[in-house]
């Protein structure tokens, strides 16, 4: 991570909230107050972010997925522009509740999904008339803008990247109740004590929420990267014992075929030998 402190006040991550806007927890990570507002101190921010990047890179190298949590205005693009980058999930229209704990019912819509393109693509489409081919684009389309940052997740993620914790408070009570891990920016009215790793941070500034967007993409990313690597040397080294032990068993079943066959002869003539000692004995 190459994040200085000169790029955080550039992208003003330092400005908070108006003085009677604040949460009174968030007193440690406060530098001063100017001007009726609060000013962040950037140096609390950059050791949580580099703490952050290195969950995250550790994450994603254990082949583990996140989701990207933006609903508002200022982060809406970012998070689906750096969640899309680094192939995870992200939610930045409206956060549905039960996403996590009634995601049962969440994959059935996603499901729902899938079978509207199947029948696109196996010709049923042209079977329906025009009123069902509206009703059920109307009810895709509203589907898509919902579903489709979290439209091929299986499983729940292992961790919440939240960029707003009051905006987005649904999502961070369902990770709490599941205990997924969360990493968030808050600002000076928000809970710090909400989350596990919370970053003091401007999360109203569109360039502010680029800047953590952008970074935490870049730590998956290089997570990947080694989980990759790892992922390939692992199945090389499953390969190779598999092919040890495929040649051992061969081996095994050869020299058990020799004794087998050592045995037989070695009964075949005993037997013979029998024989002759009983023709001997009746002369």
């Amino acid at each position: 991570m190459d994040i200085k402190i000169e790029d955080l006040f550039e992208a003003g991550v330092h400005f908070g909230h108006q003085k009677r806007r604040w949460d009174p927890k968030m007193k440690p990570y406060i530098y001063k107050e100017q001007n009726g507002i609060y000013i962040i101190d950037v140096r609390i921010t950059l050791e949580r972010l580099k703490q952050a990047y290195d969950k995250i890179v550790d994450l994603a190298a254990e082949g583990k997925h996140m989701i990207f949590v933006g609903t508002k205005k200022q982060a809406k693009r970012s998070v689906k522009e750096d969640a899309e980058r680094c192939g995870m999930y992200y939610v930045c229209e409206r956060w549905l509740g039960g996403t996590l704990t009634n995601f049962k019912t969440i994959r059935k819509s996603t499901d729902k999904l899938n079978e509207i393109d199947a029948m696109e693509v196996d010709g049923d489409w042209e079977k329906l008339s025009k009123k069902e081919k509206l009703d059920i684009t109307k009810k895709k389309a509203k589907l898509l803008k919902l579903l489709s940052g979290i439209r091929e997740m299986k499983k729940v993620p292992s961790c919440l990247l939240v960029f707003d914790t009051k905006k987005e408070s649904i999502a961070v009570k369902e990770a709490k109740i599941l205990n997924i891990p969360i990493i968030a920016l808050v600002d000076t009215n928000c809970d710090p004590d909400e989350v596990d790793i919370a970053i003091p941070a401007n999360d109203d500034a569109i360039r502010s929420v680029k800047l953590f967007t952008k970074t935490f993409a870049d730590a998956i990313i290089e997570g990947r990267g080694r989980y990759l690597k790892n992922k390939d040397f692992l199945e090389k080294k499953e390969e190779k014992q598999k092919k040890e032990e495929k040649q051992k068993k061969a081996e095994n079943e050869k020299k058990s075929d020799k004794e087998a066959s050592s045995a037989k002869k070695a009964s075949s003539l005993n037997s013979t030998e029998q024989k002759n000692v009983k023709r001997e004995d009746k002369k």
